[in-house]
């Protein structure tokens, strides 16, 4: 599958880099000022989903009502904080293999595109110097439907001008592999076989597909 792929398309937290422990550090945040918990076991909930879907979770969690200017606010207050933390990211932080893999397909020739829900994502990947390496950015400002709806890797494969069969879909999450084979796509998991069983290939991480 890795042989006759014409096109990449990778999902950014948990591939390319960690950023989930700053998305928790602002949601508990967030949650600390509205007076309740939220815990890395309620945040494991949170991986793969859009901003607001995770907002409507946290508010579940703690058992709070909003309304939606409410929500907008609470919503803009947990970005602002996120940002703040990623606004300091360093190209040290990307996962290993990430960025010599990506390399690796440029030489073969494969073309590169990002599939993720993150708004910030164009922002994080100039932080980690890696920006330059991708034919295209799909993100949460270009598409609206959450993972597992595969518009963000139907839109990536447009960007990059194949068919989805012709892509390859790298994702952490059971949500992503799901849009990932919705859209037509091949899917390795990057984790746990037991979380990502639908991939057609499951990995620890990029730096195993690396070749000296």
């Amino acid at each position: 599958m890795l042989e006759t792929m014409k096109g990449a398309i990778f999902d950014l937290d948990g591939v390319i880099v960690d950023t989930a422990k700053y998305h928790y550090l602002a949601w508990r945040s967030l949650a600390n000022r509205l007076g309740f918990e939220f815990t890395e076991r309620d945040n494991e909930r949170l991986k793969g989903v859009s901003r607001m879907e995770s907002l409507q979770i946290l508010l579940e969690v703690g058992g709070v009502e909003a309304d939606e200017a409410e929500r907008q606010q609470m919503a803009d207050m947990k970005n602002k904080e996120y940002v703040g933390y990623i606004s300091r990211l360093e190209p040290s932080e990307i996962l290993p293999g990430a960025k010599e893999y990506l390399q690796q397909l440029r030489r073969q020739g494969v073309k590169i595109a990002l599939g993720s829900a993150s708004k910030n994502a164009a922002f994080i990947l100039e932080r980690l110097g890696i920006a330059t390496l991708f034919d295209a950015v799909i993100d949460g400002t270009k598409v609206s439907k959450a993972k597992p709806d595969p518009e963000v890797f139907l839109a990536a494969s447009a960007a990059l001008g194949l068919a989805p069969a012709d892509c390859v879909v790298f994702e952490d999450a059971a949500a992503g592999v799901e849009a990932g084979k919705a859209a037509g796509c091949g899917a390795i998991g990057i984790g746990s076989p037991d979380i990502l069983s639908a991939a057609d290939w499951v990995i620890g991480g990029l730096d195993e597909l690396v070749r000296e």
